[in-house]
């Protein structure tokens, strides 16, 4: 048996949602009419033994993979270790540390600085609310440091499969490690702009949203989810999509798209934003749910 985190339940009437704040301020359950819409384990401990692949959590200040080891970002030195098998700094720093609870269904907690690889000193904050059909989500990066810094912000839930998916990107990444610096447009199955099952293996990125939002489905479960995505002054939202080889699909609305530093670097598009100091980059995300019988 793993150690019990503390758990903050919030519900209404068709909504549970159980998050986790000493790992990460996850979400560790989401359940719709009884029905789990998460890859939820049966042990909330283990998220922070195995911390990628339940769940939902935040990924900032950058999202995605970043190339590990040292380089220089506007006049400073990164220098993130490695986190994830394939040899990549992955999802950030934030998902999995312990945050404060500084309200009702309000959390924090601040980061990076000297000796954590990131040079500046930023906070994450969430509020979170559950009215009526609708999970509220509202994230935000602020940079607390007295230069500029490259942000991300983003999401990563892992829906349980098999399921219904609709992006409506226009363009996509084909992969997420070592992807090319431009989209190119969608076709065949890489074309997710009408509902279906996702195929198996994809690890891409959707973008050039012809609005703001995704459908997912569990047609034998009888219920549906619109997530409506939202971050002022990030014209590009990217959306990943992963469908490894378990029971769950990750779908994760995030404000820049795959390698997001080596795009702020070269000027790619979909590029990290820019903080200046005492600004910050927001991420709000609704999931509303729905019965289809």
């Amino acid at each position: 048996m793993l150690d019990i985190p503390s758990q903050l339940i919030l519900a209404s009437d068709g909504l549970e949602v159980v998050l986790l704040p000493d790992i990460g301020a996850r979400i560790h359950r989401l359940r719709a009419w009884g029905v789990d819409l998460l890859r939820t384990p049966p042990d909330p401990g283990t998220h922070a033994a195995d911390p990628w692949f339940w769940g939902a959590y935040v990924m900032a200040p950058w999202c995605n993979r970043i190339t590990p080891g040292p380089t220089e970002v506007l006049g400073r030195v990164v220098d993130v270790p490695a986190n994830f098998p394939d040899g990549s700094a992955i999802h950030g720093q934030v998902s999995h540390r312990p945050w404060e609870v500084v309200g009702d269904g309000a959390f924090r907690v601040e980061g990076g600085g000297a000796g954590t690889g990131w040079p500046w000193r930023y906070e994450v904050t969430l509020s979170v609310d559950v009215t009526g059909p609708t999970l509220s989500l509202r994230y935000e990066l602020r940079n607390l440091d007295d230069g500029p810094m490259p942000a991300g912000l983003g999401l990563h839930p892992w829906f349980r499969a098999p399921l219904e998916l609709r992006v409506p990107g226009a363009a996509v990444y084909s992969v997420n490690a070592g992807s090319s610096a431009h989209a190119e447009p969608v076709a065949g199955l890489l074309d997710l702009r009408s509902p279906g099952s996702p195929q198996a293996g994809l690890d891409a990125t959707w973008v050039d949203l012809a609005e703001p939002t995704v459908e997912l489905g569990w047609p034998t479960r009888g219920i549906a989810v619109r997530m409506t995505i939202a971050s002022p002054g990030v014209d590009a939202l990217a959306v990943p999509v992963a469908t490894p080889e378990f029971d769950a699909v990750a779908v994760e609305p995030q404000t820049h798209g795959p390698d997001g530093l080596r795009r702020f670097l070269g000027g790619e598009p979909h590029a990290m934003a820019t903080l200046t100091p005492g600004r910050s980059l927001e991420l709000a995300i609704a999931l509303t749910v729905r019965r289809t019988v």
